[in-house]
């Protein structure tokens, strides 16, 4: 599948926690699309005869910006790729954004996949997490959403300040109630020099602790799972058919192409794979959005290896022995003892010569793959 990602940077403010690539001046927004145009038409020779399996507004806040941008930028690529009925078309999303007619505009601009970041349906959690919608916002904007779209993904942090288990059940047992048909559910993770970091090392906030954070995910998986949503990856949730087709297609390794500043691109070209990033400086980007490109390096047979792993165990795809035997460069007993290893401790399971993560190890993915990974 061949899909677009498109880095739509602007924000109403930054949530303490965040270490996106964004700005808070949507005086720029006009510019900033004009540019959009710009970049896109001079990659016509990459989107020239493609089918597109998805398209994915992400950002910043694509909510925040007015419906006919985002359908005139639909249209540009139309004319020069394929874009269909069954291409998923998603938006990222804040409650506060989304009124009925707003959402019935992005509807009706061909957006068929709502991604609301509600991070909680609790007042308290959402003050100390910086959000700017409140918890009557959050079930409103998703009701709302659901009446409209075929498919709604909600986000859900765990771990913020002072957030108790009790509190982390609600938040899940809310969503459950609204039974949208995606879940992400994110640990909160302190970003270097974002505001929530500086304020944890000076000691003015405390996060819970990492114990008290693997329970939280441990809740979700046993809630999430319970109530009939499948863990695909492993901060992701889907009722059947509703899974992600764009971030699915990404950890699989499949071609997509990026616009806007700091997006990034994976290119295929037979034998040859190629990862690049815009440069992420909105004003360098508007000087010249057709020379937006940072950095691109053509893959090396070893991070090849690498990155096959480490997706994989996100997404719990089977790894075939043989094929690590083959990339790994630590000597086939020393694999083999790491397998054994991680068997022991219940992190993976091997079938017919296929190693896979089980549900315990989906915490641990991260030291999984540090093991597997080629040096």
């Amino acid at each position: 599948m061949f899909s677009l990602y498109v880095h739509i940077p602007f924000c109403r403010e930054r949530c303490p926690y965040c270490d996106f690539f964004l700005i808070t001046r949507p005086g720029f927004v006009d510019r900033f699309f004009e540019a959009l145009a710009v970049e896109t038409a001079s990659k016509t020779g990459l989107l020239a005869g493609k089918t597109i399996g998805a398209v994915h507004f992400g950002g910043g806040t694509p909510s925040i910006v007015p419906v006919p941008f985002i359908s005139g930028w639909l249209s540009q690529v139309a004319g020069m790729a394929g874009i269909s009925s069954g291409t998923e078309i998603t938006l990222e999303a804040n409650p506060e954004d989304l009124d009925p007619a707003k959402l019935d505009a992005l509807r009706d601009a061909g957006i068929n996949r709502l991604s609301i970041g509600v991070q909680s349906f609790s007042a308290r959690k959402l003050h100390a997490l910086g959000r700017a919608h409140s918890a009557a916002d959050a079930v409103r904007t998703v009701t709302e959403a659901l009446e409209r779209f075929p498919s709604v993904s909600i986000d859900l942090i765990c771990g913020a300040e002072k957030e108790s288990a009790g509190e982390w059940e609600s938040d899940l047992q809310t969503a459950l109630g609204l039974r949208p048909q995606h879940v992400s559910v994110y640990m909160l993770t302190l970003e270097e020099k974002t505001r929530l970091w500086r304020d944890v090392h000076k000691g003015l906030r405390l996060l819970p602790g990492e114990e008290a954070q693997v329970s939280m995910y441990r809740q979700a998986m046993e809630v999430m799972t319970g109530a009939g949503y499948r863990h695909y990856e492993i901060s992701n949730y889907s009722l059947e058919g509703h899974h992600s087709r764009y971030n699915l297609a990404s950890w699989m390794r499949e071609p997509y192409i990026g616009f806007g500043p700091s997006a990034h691109s994976f290119l295929v070209n037979g034998q040859c794979e190629i990862r690049c990033s815009n440069l992420n400086s909105l004003g360098r980007y508007l000087a010249d959005p057709a020379g937006a490109a940072d950095f691109s390096e053509v893959l090396t047979e070893v991070q090849r290896f690498n990155e096959e792993v480490f997706l994989s165990l996100r997404i719990r795809r089977p790894l075939a022995v043989e094929f690590l035997r083959k990339g790994h460069k630590l000597g086939l007993q020393h694999l083999d003892a790491i397998l054994a290893r991680l068997l022991e401790k219940g992190w993976i399971g091997i079938d017919s010569g296929q190693v896979t993560l089980t549900q315990a190890g989906f915490l641990f993915a991260d030291l999984v793959a540090a093991e597997l990974l080629s040096e």
